[in-house]
């Protein structure tokens, strides 16, 4: 059957461009296919998953700078396979709304501008969605475009916990703590609330460990604490990221190491995480292999660290109910979960072995007074989801 209505989701990476078409069923947007393009590689090939099947095509378009010509072939390669005539709205993945953004926005010339006006507050992802926006907005003017910030489920956090202990001028400015991966938060917390209700009311963390990682403190499903604060550099470690590093450290390599602010910024953002405690790989899976202390170390600092923001947000929260791990680490490495538990065993967390490496719904034992849950994210679909709001909005009489 012809779906009459398609929805398309676009989700942009510092290299990568993740895809989503979702077909509208009662009302409700269906994922029908998952797309992702590589700009690093060599040569690029649009990768689609489409009832279980993966097609890899090689492309003909070169990356530029406004990649016009590969969202063009995008949409192209998308019709052999699909209606795409039926595409009513492009949801758009944005990291950044700051204080201006709060809520999904329907993409007028107006909202492009206070989007790109923001990108200062994150230069490695803001630019990369705007590519995308203006990429569709050139092809297809008459198309409805709209986006879903992953600052915008963290506004429910307080001011206190917001608030950096800087003179109030600068938090006056928009020098505050923001939060991110709120998509990939909000549906989890959505997804709790389906299936574990009565934790999903009360305190929870859910930990969102992938190459780039954090920790939100959910309260009845609403946001009160993030690990990444001001930017996406903050909290825990991750893949090539540092997490949290004393300010100091910062002052010390621009003053008597001499380096530059662009080198330490490639520092922070590329070099450093587990990468730069190993010394040889980002991935955890390649870590768990490696014998070298180094690689060990890596590990221990990353589950360290976790465990360690648990506890911090278990003070935001007042308790502990529940603890959530998602995102490619958190739902597809038991080792990793079980190194963050046993360090929380203190706090009440008690994980089932068998449930842990079947990376079961449930991983803790029943009388565990945390529960712990494994429960894959999806941010795409709530970019679908808001999409077709706002969608339903703009046709209603």
């Amino acid at each position: 059957m012809t779906p009459s209505k398609l929805l398309m989701t676009m989700n942009a990476g510092s290299s990568t461009i993740k895809i989503g078409l979702f077909a509208v069923a009662d009302g409700q947007p269906r994922n029908i296919s998952k797309s992702q393009i590589d700009l690093r590689a060599d040569s690029l090939k649009f990768q689609m998953e489409r009832n279980g099947e993966r097609i890899d095509i090689n492309m003909q378009a070169e990356v530029t700078d406004d990649l016009s010509a590969v969202i063009d072939e995008t949409l192209t390669m998308l019709a052999d396979h699909f209606p795409m005539d039926a595409l009513r709205v492009v949801g758009h993945r944005v990291v950044h709304g700051g204080e201006t953004f709060t809520r999904p926005v329907r993409l007028s010339d107006d909202a492009i501008a206070a989007i790109a006006d923001l990108t200062s507050l994150a230069p490695l992802h803001q630019p990369q969605a705007l590519r995308l926006i203006r990429a569709i907005g050139h092809l297809r003017p008459h198309l409805l475009q709209s986006a879903s910030f992953d600052t915008a489920f963290h506004s429910t956090q307080s001011d206190l916990v917001r608030r950096f202990a800087l003179p109030r001028t600068l938090h006056d400015q928009g020098i505050k703590r923001y939060g991110f991966h709120g998509l990939s938060y909000q549906f989890i917390a959505s997804e709790l609330f389906s299936r574990a209700p009565e934790i999903a009311s009360g305190k929870v963390v859910a930990a969102h460990l992938g190459s780039g990682a954090s920790l939100c403190a959910l309260e009845g499903g609403l946001s009160r604490d993030c690990s990444m604060g001001f930017s996406t550099l903050d909290g825990i470690p991750m893949a090539t990221r540092p997490g949290a590093v004393d300010p100091g450290v910062l002052l010390y390599m621009l003053g008597p190491l001499g380096m530059s602010v662009e080198e330490v910024e490639d520092m922070l953002y590329h070099r450093s995480g587990l990468l730069g405690v190993s010394g040889s790989s980002a991935d955890t899976r390649d870590l768990q292999k490696d014998d070298r202390l180094e690689a060990r170390e890596a590990i221990d600092i990353f589950t360290l660290r976790i465990a360690g923001e648990i506890c911090r947000m278990s003070a935001t929260l007042g308790g502990l109910d529940g603890i959530v791990f998602t995102a490619g680490i958190g739902e597809h490495q038991p080792l990793i979960r079980a190194a963050v538990s046993q360090r929380l065993e203190w706090l009440g967390v008690k994980i089932d072995e068998a449930a842990n490496a079947a990376n079961a719904f449930v991983i803790s034992v029943h009388d565990s007074r945390v529960r712990a849950f494994v429960i894959p994210t999806n941010e795409e679909q709530v970019i679908a989801n808001e999409a077709l709001a706002i969608l339903s909005k703009s046709t209603m009489p």
